[in-house]
């Protein structure tokens, strides 16, 4: 096994844990709470009996706070909430991560040692009472329980009704015409003259600009604006989505943060949506919104079934991963957890918004059961989720979603699903110092970057509607290969190469990057002269990060990179067909001898790289190449290799990335049959299978790491080391590895 070379910490988890080192994240991670939270639904006729009934069957079952309730007639919210509280239920979503900070001060003023451990501070009966005090004054607040929503729940500003909404069939790169005035000193502010401006917009080539575009003042461009400028300009169309952006992360988010004025609650932001959406088409940008959460308290998804799969055309196990790596990943070191996320099934509701064509008229039906509900839990918890928020504890009664995505069946009895979600909700909680203390232990970053998927989505503007699904479908399409075979792997964006995150990653794969920044590549170029692995793979390199044809010349920065011109790009198809034949050394690795692809190719003329493979068809057309530059290698796979796996099945297209991108890096760990994630903490390392077939028995081989003993998380029951495990069908297991 490769080992990694960074001094005493390969990882960088220092560098992680001080990314967002804010008072309310220091709060939190002295506080380590695990909210185990459902949505407590009222029902016509209901007393107060029921409801209290409900509340401690909660409590014995391990959950530990309401995510959410929602008021009627008979039961105001207020009520509610209050009942709940009696009842020993947190009335917020956020638990005990919602008590005032343990501060000597505060411990000296309840008469406790100033020294005291925090943990034992929160089992202190004058602590705990104190706090109960915090969280009971809140239910009387008339803005009890403050959240930043950025999904369809959020109300617009009536006095700056141009600022977008997120979730609605909108086109991001339109601006209401009251935005113009404010869009035109957000460009005054970014380029400083006209000049650069007509410049970064490309008004001096070729079919954008002409005779009538002779701005000389920002006047001139606003009144441009009014009059309507042609969107066959990339440039134009990114910079309409990236104000959108900002304007939307500033007024909605970052501002209530700054201004809300019970500080030692947290907020949380993310919203009501899937994470397989383009949210650079839509003028978001979620990777700001979990940065703007550093302060503010939480960042998250909202995940359902119904509402946020169509995508993946309502695929579970792995997407669920890929959901939930992306939250936690956008918000490294910030706490992030699923607080919205689906409690049971789903078939004849749940509202679709016309993103993915066709999804009105397909059944989005699913099997929600104890075992489905082990898969979801397990995979948060693998990703860095710290907490759950289950819609719902009991189904609506009527319309909309009644008898829907409830932990209870349809007559409001206990399931087996209800008793595995608090099952693994106590889990949780009991080792939930050590999952705050965990850290994923990444050998693949999959790069991700909203400037590249904006581009995507300003090519959809003017040619065709699917462009902008792309750069999701390619991270998807590598992702699946990474999770099948088991390799531990992370998002990572460009902001994380700033901040030093580069030697994390013994190897970076980049995902069909149809625009590649000068400032992005430069950074990539230094990774790989200092050591790392770099994959690229189709079509990548194509504009740059101002819609222009990238230089991939000769003694451009690419070719300096990857040891290659990049001279033109292909198709494949059935009347164009390419097949790469594998070396030798490709064969061992188990990929077949002939391979054919689709999509997007290109030709290269290697310059120094040397070539691993050829297109059979076209004689000597280099189909992978990879270039030793410094310490490191830089990799072109000539294919859309990523885009070839978005949709499961393509196992050997998934084992081609994978050989390519690890060279003779191995996994640290393996687990043939089940997929298996891994969080590593200083007392023990946890690892989650996940199994989407029939029961099988499999042998976790950890093989350099070493342990004194194991043991299953929710059970309990006692592991052999080395002995085979048995996995339920359709469901999971969480295994703690006591480190010796």
């Amino acid at each position: 096994m490769q080992k990694q070379t960074t001094s005493n910490d390969p990882f960088l988890h220092k560098v992680i844990d001080n990314l967002h080192d804010t008072p309310m994240q220091r709060k939190l991670q002295r506080l380590a709470p695990m909210p185990v939270g459902v949505v407590f639904l009222p029902w016509p006729g209901m007393t107060e009996a029921e409801a209290r009934e409900h509340f401690r069957t909660m409590k014995k079952l391990g959950f530990t706070c309401l995510k959410q309730t929602m008021g009627t007639l008979e039961w105001p919210t207020e009520r509610t909430l209050a009942l709940a509280m009696e009842e020993g239920i947190y009335p917020f979503w956020y638990a005990e991560g919602g008590f005032e900070d343990v501060t000597p001060a505060l411990l000296e003023k309840l008469g406790l040692p100033k020294d005291m451990e925090v943990d034992a501070a929160l089992e202190n009966p004058k602590m705990l009472e104190y706090q109960r005090g915090v969280i009971r004054r809140r239910i009387d607040r008339d803005d009890s329980a403050p959240m930043v929503a950025t999904g369809e729940h959020q109300k617009q500003n009536k006095d700056v009704t141009w600022v977008p909404g997120v979730v609605g069939d909108i086109k991001g790169h339109v601006l209401h015409t009251d935005a113009l005035p404010h869009y035109v000193e957000w460009l005054r502010r970014q380029y400083g003259t006209v000049e650069r401006l007509l410049e970064a917009w490309n008004m001096r080539h070729v079919g954008i600009g002409g005779e009538r575009e002779q701005w000389k003042t920002w006047e001139d461009v606003l009144a441009a604006l009014k009059d309507g400028v042609g969107g066959r300009e990339y440039r134009r169309l990114r910079d309409a989505l990236r104000f959108r952006a900002d304007t939307f992360t500033r007024q909605y988010v970052t501002e209530k943060v700054q201004n809300r004025t019970d500080k030692e609650e947290p907020l949380r932001a993310g919203g009501e949506m899937g994470l397989f959406l383009s949210f650079a088409s839509r003028g978001t940008d979620m990777e700001q919104i979990a940065e703007a959460m550093a302060e503010g308290g939480s960042f998250y998804p909202s995940i359902h079934l119904a509402w946020h799969f169509e995508e993946v055309d309502f695929e579970v196990a792995r997407p669920m991963y890929m959901q939930a790596q992306t939250s936690t990943d956008w918000a490294k070191g910030i706490w992030s957890a699923t607080w919205e996320s689906t409690g049971g099934p789903q078939y004849f509701s749940g509202g679709k918004a016309p993103f993915v064509e066709g999804a009105r008229n397909r059944q989005p039906g699913f099997t929600t059961d104890d075992r489905t509900m082990g898969q979801l839990m397990f995979s948060w918890l693998a990703a860095g989720f710290k907490g759950f928020g289950l819609w719902a504890w009991n189904a609506r009664t009527a319309g909309w979603e009644a008898g829907e995505y409830a932990l209870l069946d349809r007559n409001r009895n206990v399931t087996p699903r209800t008793v595995r979600a608090g099952q693994i909700g106590q889990a949780a909680c009991k080792y939930r110092r050590e999952l705050w203390e965990a850290h994923k232990e990444p050998i693949v970053g999959i790069l991700q970057d909203w400037e590249n998927e904006a581009y995507w989505a300003a090519m959809s503007v003017t040619g065709r509607d699917f462009y902008k699904g792309q750069p999701i479908r390619a991270r998807i399409g590598v992702s699946r290969a990474f999770i099948n075979a088991n390799v531990p792997w992370e998002y990572v964006t460009p902001t994380n190469l700033k901040r030093g995150l580069g030697p994390r990653y013994q190897c970076i794969y980049v995902p069909a990057f149809i625009s590649l920044g000068t400032e992005l590549l430069q950074m990539l170029h230094d990774y790989v002269q200092q050591g790392g692995r770099l994959v690229i793979d189709m079509p990548g390199a194509y504009y740059d990060d101002f819609g222009r044809i990238f230089n991939t010349d000769k003694g451009s920065l690419f070719e300096r990179t990857f040891g290659a011109v990049l001279n033109e790009f292909n198709y494949a198809n059935v009347h164009t067909p390419h097949t790469i034949r594998a070396t030798k050394g490709n064969q061992a690795a188990g990929l077949p001898d002939l391979q054919p692809v689709e999509g997007f190719t290109c030709q290269l003329t290697p310059t120094g790289a040397k070539v691993l493979a050829n297109f059979v068809e076209y004689g000597e057309k280099p189909a992978v190449t990879a270039y030793k530059n410094g310490k490191g290698t830089a990799i072109i796979l000539a294919s859309q290799a990523s885009l070839n796996c978005f949709k499961p099945g393509n196992e050997a297209m998934e084992r081609f990335i994978v050989r390519h991108t690890l060279g003779d890096i191995e996994s640290p760990y393996s687990c043939d049959g089940v997929l298996c994630y891994r969080l590593a903490s200083p007392l023990a390392d946890h690892y989650f299978l996940v199994n989407d077939s029939a029961e099988t028995t499999v042998k976790l081989d950890t093989k350099d790491y070493q342990y004194k003993s194991a043991s299953d998380a929710v059970t309990g029951e006692t592991i052999a080391l080395s002995a085979p495990i048995k996995v339920e069908g359709v469901g999971g297991r969480w295994l703690r590895f006591e480190k010796k």
